[in-house]
């Protein structure tokens, strides 16, 4: 049995789907396209059922690609029934998609979420009456604490089990006339039952849901989906001209007006109650002071992120310096086995001891952040300064993303729809400091030379990113347009949640990047026996010499391109020690440290720039990242020399 979660963006659709199946999901492309969806199989009310968490989608027009694949997963995919997850505290608004999937005449329920922030606004629903109007059942949840998800879970199974197709509503008579109309039409050509064919990108959809009546709506709207002809064109410009406005602006305003009817008829407005969340938004959305508690936010973050890892991160080492020792008493110090077992020794104990120190806290950190709902305020607050670079508010989205993984922030930049702020997002998007970054500086900056200055690499990056937009978008000019952004609630996190995140992150970490770290210890360990390593590091020659770094710090460079965190782990390997300070001096590690933040990202992000821009523009993106590096670390370089 397959159930699709449904609903548009913020509506709590996601935490849904992670309460009924955890974090064990599979992430997917839809078929043909790079728009992802998540999916995975829960025992509900002990049926098996696969739960597919599709894309947010406003509407099921073709003016969205998420939307687009959305719908053409309800009709193709074999969807036994639809969990219609809709926010409560703006019903009128949510019940325009619930309006168009009832047109889909699949099992819908409704999952009437986040109760407890509609009665905050004042606003109590009669669920009854509301199910009532829309002719199917209706259960009421706040998904963030659990309340009601496994209940709506069970409705949708029974609706799957029983088969019964949701009717549509219907719209004022003149619509409904010329529908049927066209429905007729449709007959006439023996296109219904089933209805005419359904098109993607030229080609004809193989769906296995066929409603005629949404056929028909999908012809009223003009809609590229379905090919019209002379007859139903006719019957579709009658009603334009009758009304006065475009037939899909014209079933917009229909929706729209019987969305609000419904809405008024099945709630009550009240007062809404002041709370101390609306008196936080005062500050934390104001145009400057809100700014103020970014920084305050943040600076806060790395603080509590340094202190952490510092506390587990000396105590580790020294257990792996431990083993080093007896490890040179066991094996003969110039041989084959020790130079593997010893690389072996350092990359484990940079994973445990340096990367994840940071990582653990970092990661908690930023999905608490994004929990309670304050990373959209963070991006409401730097839409401003996006526009000041040149660039479309929506772009803050991959660069918090980015702050997470690269990967998926150069991939969330298909949310634009200019090629040229695709383009421009992408590059700096790659150049924001991602996890495996931040534990370069909190494990090297903060560590050696403190958290202030950890916070300052930060600032250093926003300033550089700045110009570098500023720059870019000269040479590619076009005024961007306006950002909407939907401003959730404040929610309490989940500590299941939190944690169940915290381990997809983390296994992420320990199944791709530890093999990784391994093998890269082993290797450099291999090249120094060989007496091979001096090669490469004569092959980055240019870049340590020009950056006044030694000779020995051009492999960890080198394989910093596999994994960022091997930039690290590698560097301790390949200076022979832990004390950092007895060897580089603290500019020199800030040196090193900014222009790891910008040159070449990983091999995984290059595949993915590859994917998105191709090749030319990847080119100019891995050119003009690693000369920015370069200047930053020549700028660094003559700073650390002027102080002396």
């Amino acid at each position: 049995m397959r159930i699709a979660l449904v609903g548009q963006p913020n509506c709590g659709k996601s935490t849904i789907f992670n309460h009924l199946v955890g974090y064990r999901a599979h992430t997917s492309n839809l078929p043909g396209t790079t728009v992802e969806y998540l999916t995975s199989h829960a025992l509900i009310g002990g049926t098996a059922v696969e739960v597919v968490d599709l894309p947010g989608a406003y509407s099921l027009l073709s003016l969205d690609a998420a939307e687009v694949e959305t719908r053409n997963y309800l009709l193709s995919q074999g969807v036994d029934a639809v969990l219609n997850v809709i926010d409560a505290s703006i019903l009128s608004r949510s019940l325009e998609l619930s309006i168009q999937l009832l047109e889909l005449g699949l099992p819908l329920v409704i999952c009437l979420n986040m109760a407890d922030e509609a009665r905050r606004k004042g606003i109590r629903i009669d669920t009854e009456r509301l199910a009532e109007r829309l002719g199917v059942p209706v259960v009421e949840a706040t998904a963030i604490r659990g309340v009601g998800v496994k209940e709506a879970a069970l409705r949708a199974v029974r609706a799957a089990e029983a088969g019964v197709p949701a009717q549509a509503l219907r719209y004022g008579k003149d619509v409904e006339d010329a529908i049927a109309e066209i429905e007729a039409v449709l007959h006439d050509r023996g296109d219904a039952p089933p209805s005419p064919p359904f098109l993607h990108e030229g080609r004809e959809l193989e769906v296995k849901a066929r409603p005629t009546r949404f056929a028909a709506t999908k012809l009223l709207e003009r809609d590229p989906v379905i090919a019209a002809d002379e007859r139903t064109d006719a019957i579709v410009a009658a009603i334009e001209a009758r009304r006065g406005r475009s037939g899909d602006s014209l079933l917009a305003a229909e929706r729209h007006a019987l969305a609000m009817e419904i809405a008024e008829a099945t709630s009550v407005v009240g007062r809404p109650m002041l709370m101390l969340r609306d008196r936080i938004d005062g500050v934390l959305m104001h145009p400057v002071f809100g700014l103020v508690a970014l920084a305050a936010i943040l600076f806060g973050l790395f603080q509590i992120v340094f202190r952490v890892g510092a506390y587990a991160e000396g105590p580790i080492l020294a257990l792996f310096d431990q083993a080093s020792a007896l490890l040179a008493t066991s094996l003969p110090a110039g041989g084959i086995a020790f130079h593997v077992v010893n690389g072996l020794l350092q990359g484990i104990g940079g994973a445990v001891g340096i990367v994840i120190p940071y990582l653990v806290p970092f990661l908690l950190g930023l999905s608490i952040l994004e929990d309670i709902g304050y990373l959209p305020r963070a991006g409401y607050l730097i839409d401003g300064l996006m526009h000041r670079v040149g660039l479309h508010g929506t772009s803050i989205i991959p660069f918090i993303l980015g702050y997470g993984c690269s990967v998926p922030a150069v991939m969330a930049t298909r949310i634009l729809s200019s090629p040229r702020d695709r383009f421009v997002t992408a590059m700096l998007a790659v150049m924001v400091p991602c996890a495996a970054r931040a534990t370069v500086i909190y494990g090297l900056v903060g560590y050696f030379l403190g958290p202030t200055l950890a916070f300052v690499v930060y600032v250093i990056n926003i300033v550089v990113i700045a110009l570098a937009g500023r720059l870019l978008v000269h040479l590619f000019p076009r005024v961007s347009p306006g950002l909407v952004l939907e401003i959730p609630s404040y929610k309490i996190p989940s500590p299941r949640i939190l944690v169940s995140k915290l381990w997809l992150n983390l296994r992420d970490f320990l199944v791709v990047a530890v093999p990784i770290l391994l093998a890269g210890s082993v290797a450099l360990a291999l090249l120094e026996y060989f007496q091979i390593d001096r090669y490469l590091n004569l092959a980055a020659r240019p870049i340590t010499w020009s950056l006044g770094l030694p000779l020995a710090l051009g492999i960890p460079l080198v394989f910093g391109v596999f994994r960022k965190e091997l930039a690290l782990v590698m560097l301790f390997q390949a200076l022979g020690t832990t004390a950092v300070l007895n060897v580089l001096s603290p500019g020199q590690v800030m040196t090193y440290t900014l222009f790891l933040l910008f040159y070449v990202p990983c091999i995984a992000t290059i595949a993915v720039l590859k994917r998105e821009l191709g090749w030319a523009r990847t080119g100019f993106v891995l050119a003009s990242t690693t000369a920015i590096a370069l200047a930053v670390g020549l700028v660094s370089r003559g700073i650390a020399a002027w102080r002396g």
